[in-house]
């Protein structure tokens, strides 16, 4: 499924904003926000918090009557932070969740604070990672493949050189705690309907939420309030879309968030994963705490609406945003999907825009489903409450031989 050149740039934009963990607002606010009050109607309303920069577009703000659906993105990004700055001008970093060897050589921007006014961040373009300087002076276990590289190895390059050139590193903001990004916004791939870049994960989610407020505006709901919220602190403990979840306490809670192509991903076989694939559909998480009859839903509408759906196998944790009531702490009705991709955590994260597409769309046919239900009257919490899948009154299936 090809996506328009107009949507594309949406999602490009969405991408490339400077949103590292706790520093979501560029995301957030930025981008998104000015996207959502260009479509949304009158009578909706967009909210925002103290203590984190999320963000939730609310189609009937104070309504407690109708059942609420929230589905959550999440803004932040897996970033770089400066650890210590050597005499020599190498800049020290943490590498967080990236591979220390993926990123080597990558282009990065470097954010920090004017030192006499805190507050007032800039960028600091054309700087590199690097760890041993050249294959000259690595070990020779490091050249044959038998050791790899060391996150304590891993620094910025910003080419400085001279004397004093810490001081004048210092001197231009640049401390302990900066943080840094890859810095690679999104490209259409060689592949056709496929696109690559840094940070899939996940602006994508937060893009399919944001163009689901885009088809809702156009074609409302009678019955449902529909809060799509833009979370933070998902990479570090999922802390924003427990807070945005404790807030409003949804009846439902979907999370939308990247996952993995495991049919093409290397050295996997002996593990018999399940073959999620990019190019195939959105996937549908089931285990840990979702609700089976969330999922027939789901299932239900993209089915009539002929939307391919792969499924999403995961254990006692989810491992996204749908696990924000359950860390909450309240009752709700909860549910994941993904967008299968490649080389997670990498500078080339590659996806497809069949299964963008395929999520939005299937989102938005499941929401008009549930609100088409009882005759018209929309989806009740009691619909929930008692359609728990009862175990007990199944039937023998008979093998037929």
């Amino acid at each position: 499924m090809s996506m328009p050149d107009d949507q594309f740039e949406r999602m490009r934009q969405i991408l490339a904003a400077p949103s590292p963990i706790g520093m979501e607002a560029a995301m957030s606010t930025g981008v998104i926000e000015p996207m959502m009050r260009e479509y949304m109607p009158d009578g909706w309303a967009i909210h925002r918090f103290k203590g984190h920069a999320g963000l939730v577009l609310d189609t009937h703000p104070g309504d407690t009557s109708r059942p609420s659906i929230m589905l959550i993105g999440h803004a932040d990004k897996i970033r770089m932070q400066v650890r210590s700055i050597s005499e020599d001008g190498k800049i020290y970093i943490n590498t967080d969740s990236f591979l220390p060897n993926v990123i080597v050589g990558h282009e990065v921007l470097l954010f920090s604070e004017e030192p006499e006014k805190p507050g007032n961040w800039r960028r600091i373009e054309g700087g590199t990672i690097e760890a041993i300087g050249a294959i000259h002076f690595s070990e020779p276990s490091q050249r044959s493949g038998d050791k790899g590289l060391s996150p304590d190895s891993i620094y910025l390059e910003l080419q400085m050189h001279g004397e004093k050139a810490k001081k004048r590193l210092e001197k231009l903001g640049v401390k302990a705690g900066d943080p840094i990004i890859l810095n690679r916004p999104i490209k259409r791939g060689f592949s056709p309907d496929t696109y690559y870049g840094a940070y899939l994960d996940n602006g994508l989610g937060c893009f399919m939420v944001t163009e689901l407020g885009r088809l809702l505006a156009e074609s409302p709901l009678k019955n449902l309030r529909v809060l799509l919220s833009i979370a933070t602190h998902e990479e570090i403990g999922r802390f924003g879309a427990a807070a945005l979840a404790g807030d409003f306490k949804p009846d439902v809670l979907i999370g939308t968030d990247v996952g993995h192509d495991y049919l093409a991903a290397p050295n996997l076989g002996a593990k018999r994963m399940n073959p999620e694939a990019m190019g195939k559909g959105f996937a549908l998480t089931v285990g840990s705490i979702v609700t089976p009859y969330l999922n027939q839903l789901i299932m239900e509408a993209c089915q009539k609406a002929e939307i391919p759906v792969q499924t999403s196998v995961v254990g006692r944790d989810t491992g996204t945003d749908a696990m924000g009531a359950a860390l909450a702490g309240f009752d709700c009705v909860a549910t994941s999907i993904g967008f299968p991709i490649r080389n997670m955590h990498t500078i080339s994260e590659t996806g497809h825009t069949a299964d963008i597409l395929g999520a939005l769309h299937g989102m938005f046919t499941s929401l008009h489903y549930m609100d088409a239900m009882n005759k018209g009257k929309g989806i009740t919490r009691e619909d929930f409450k008692k359609n728990h899948p009862r175990l007990d009154l199944t039937k023998r299936l008979e093998s037929g031989w």
